[in-house]
């Protein structure tokens, strides 16, 4: 029983996917790709990457809740641990050039049985990522319909009727967050029908964002108030509550803005000189967009009290008592607007993918692997994905959504930390185009720094997750395990 929980696909290069999804198809070798990208252009990658959804949605609530003034500490903590995972990702990611998927490298390292734990959790990081995206993408669109265009929206229609308080789940009178479930419902159509990405619209998509994250920072400094930042770390209220255990907590939430950097390690395959480039580019990357990061949450909470910012729209609601920065607000909800929907694409997009290659394992039932004959997607997993992802995005709130996400991305960051040591000394002859500097340093604080992180809102969150883990059990043992087409063909 135990060696088939824990048998180990081959490791040999692999065909590539797109960032964060499970390989597809068999393990033998394919075309070498060809190596254009130098560090600058890995920097550049990482910093499109990371910067959005963290800023434009979680900070406020971290901030209000947790760290206050002190969340600029917090991005430290949760920089300095995807700094860790990010190179033991870069490694695994020039040795097996398959995205940086961490379903992929835990088949190959630590047996199938961890594997389906870790692709567990990438189902709870990419689906309920997208349903978080979409409630902040709700809020930041009923403020400009509502104060820059006039027109009244329901309040019982624009969040969902319950929320996360004092450890429990209390009413809140709404119905339920009805933009939340269009732009999901739009967006899962647009997924149904096939689109391929543009790099040009991207690329709009990403100076959108960049540029009115700039404004902000560049006009908004001009209405900070010192006042705001005193005291710095809030006096401790309880467990998570401010003082350092809230900065832990809130370093967790926001761990939540990182998820994109290992767009950096998948491009490793495609480095001139993977030795040199990748920690440059990661670092690099990472190092810039937490600059990028702390001076946003500096401005934030310098204009408008920590304790206001507990909103879904923490960036137009520091703007809002200012007049005179109107135009600003309004181009914040524009940008807001058209950075988070790409967000959602690119979640709604990556998650049917992961069922389609869990399907192809074996591990899920072969209806998840079914591609339409007219547009050539996962039109199934698609479908079903689109349905949790409206019911998750109209009826839970955006805290526990959030949480849920850092917790699923850090377990399996912890575990790449693993697996990296695991293969040296296992599979110590395989080439490594890029090897994490003093590995058997980095590797263990990699794992040590995402599980403490990950414990943070474990503690209050257990039942949900445990419950999730339980699932996930029954339909590993239930069907995955018997059907495995690894332990099928030994």
């Amino acid at each position: 029983m135990s060696k088939g929980l824990f048998i180990v696909k081959p490791v040999e290069p692999a065909p590539h996917v797109d960032a964060g999804e499970p390989v597809e198809g068999s393990l033998q070798g394919e075309a070498t790709l060809k190596r254009t990208l130098d560090a600058r252009h890995l920097i550049l990658l990482g910093i499109g990457a990371v910067i959005g959804a963290g800023i434009f949605v979680l900070t406020g609530q971290a901030a209000a809740n947790h760290a206050g003034p002190a969340i600029m500490l917090s991005f430290v903590l949760a920089g300095a641990a995807c700094a860790l995972a990010g190179l033991c990702y870069a490694e695994f990611a020039a040795l097996l050039p398959v995205s940086g998927s961490a379903y992929s490298y835990s088949y190959a390292t630590l047996g199938e049985f961890v594997a389906w734990f870790i692709g567990w959790c990438l189902v709870l990081e990419y689906l309920f990522a997208s349903s978080t995206v979409a409630v902040g993408w709700s809020s930041y669109l009923v403020s400009f319909l509502t104060s820059t265009l006039g027109i009244p929206f329901p309040a019982e229609l624009a969040q969902a009727p319950i929320t996360w308080q004092d450890g429990k789940f209390v009413s809140t009178g709404a119905l339920f967050n009805l933009p939340a479930i269009a732009i999901v419902a739009a967006v899962s159509g647009l997924c149904y029908r096939g689109i391929t990405q543009s790099a040009t619209v991207n690329a709009v998509v990403v100076a959108i964002k960049v540029l009115v994250i700039a404004a902000f920072i560049g006009f908004g400094i001009q209405y900070i108030d010192p006042a705001n930042w005193t005291p710095f770390i809030p006096e401790a209220q309880g467990p998570g509550k401010f003082g350092w255990d809230g900065i832990t907590r809130a370093a967790a939430i926001v761990f939540f803005a990182y998820i994109g950097f290992d767009a950096v390690s998948t491009a490793a395959g495609e480095a001139k000189n993977p030795q040199r480039d990748m920690p440059i580019g990661i670092l690099g990357s990472l190092v810039i967009c937490t600059i990028i990061y702390i001076v946003v949450c500096a401005v934030m909470t310098g204009m408008t009290s920590y304790t206001l910012l507990n909103t879904a729209k923490p960036v137009v609601t520091a703007i809002e008592p200012f007049p005179a920065l109107s135009w600003l607000k309004t181009a914040t909800e524009i940008g807001a607007i058209a950075g988070l929907s790409s967000v959602i694409l690119v979640m709604l997009m990556a998650q049917p993918r992961i069922f389609y290659s869990m399907s192809r394992d074996g591990l899920l039932p072969k209806l998840f692997g079914k591609v339409h004959p007219k547009y050539q997607t996962p039109y199934i997993g698609t479908i079903f994905v689109g349905v949790l992802a409206c019911l998750l995005a109209g009826l839970m709130p955006l805290n526990v959504l959030g949480e849920l996400v850092s917790m699923g991305t850090l377990l399996a960051f912890a575990t790449v930390c693993a697996g990296v040591l695991v293969l040296r000394y296992t599979r110590p002859e395989l080439p490594r185009p890029f090897r994490v500097p003093l590995a058997i340093v980095v590797s263990p604080l990699g794992v040590v720094a995402c599980l403490y992180l990950f414990w943070q809102p474990f503690t209050e969150h257990w039942k949900i997750f445990v419950g999730w883990t339980v699932l996930g059990l029954f339909i590993y043992f239930g069907y995955g395990y018997r059907h495995s087409k690894l332990r099928n063909a030994g």
